[in-house]
Order: structure tokens, then C-alpha cells, then sequence
């Protein structure tokens, strides 16, 4: 269960929210709980903290959409090695063109875009060990 503050109208509450079996997502706040109808979608911005949290404590390094957009071009596939700074990714913004480089050296453990998709701020794109 994720524990988050939010703020309504200035006025901030904690709340906890969760993934039931049935692909439902429970926001608990006080003592009332709501249930939001939306199948439970691992790339949803709310949940990519805690995964990318996870990921990041093993010792690898989750690369993130900066912001909202749509895949250009994937630079990188599985198993390739890459450098610190190196193009990974092109994503097309706003109808610019963003450069998604590495945060670091390693190899490409997982790719979890391909061209054309669509992505938000903060949807994993990669993962490199």
C-alpha cells in the first residue's frame, strides 16, 4: 500500500492507496475508502514511485518520459551496452523532438517502449543494470 499527501482546494490529506485482486484501486482516506472503476495499469504514473523505487534499490537505473508524448525512435534494444549520456530514445513533445539519454553506463535490462506509443510523465521507458 502506497502512503501519499494530497491537496484539495489548499487543504493537504493523507491517504493510502491500493491494488486489489481485481485490478481495482483503492483510495483509503480517513476512515472512508473509494474505490476507483480503472483496471490497474503497472505504467500508471501513480504507481511508477514505487516500482521505479524498487528497481532502483537492486542497483539499476530507471530511465522516465520527462514528460507527456509519443515515441519516435528506440536507439537501444535488450543486452546493449551503453554509456553515460548516450541517446536512447527520441520522444516527440509539444512537436519537438526530446533527447532521453543514459543516467548512467550499463546494459539495457528491459525495454518497455516501442515506436509510436503513447507515453506520460513519468511512464518507465527503460531499465539499465
Amino acid at each position: 500500500m502506497e502512503k501519499l499527501t494530497i491537496k484539495v482546494d489548499g487543504k493537504e490529506y493523507d491517504v493510502r492507496v491500493e491494488e486489489t485482486n481485481e485490478g481495482k484501486i483503492l483510495v483509503h482516506c480517513g476512515d472512508d475508502v473509494y474505490q476507483v472503476d480503472a483496471p490497474y495499469n503497472k505504467e500508471a504514473s501513480i504507481f511508477n514511485k514505487v516500482i521505479k523505487k524498487e528497481i532502483e534499490e537492486k542497483g539499476k537505473s530507471v530511465v522516465t518520459a520527462p514528460l507527456p508524448g509519443t515515441i519516435y525512435d528506440v536507439k537501444v534494444k535488450k543486452g546493449d551496452k551503453v554509456k553515460e549520456g548516450q541517446s536512447l530514445i527520441k520522444l516527440i513533445a509539444m512537436k519537438m523532438e526530446n533527447d532521453i539519454t543514459a543516467p548512467k553506463p550499463g546494459t539495457i535490462k528491459e525495454v518497455k517502449v516501442k515506436k509510436n506509443d503513447n507515453v506520460n510523465k513519468d511512464d518507465i521507458l527503460l531499465i539499465i543494470a
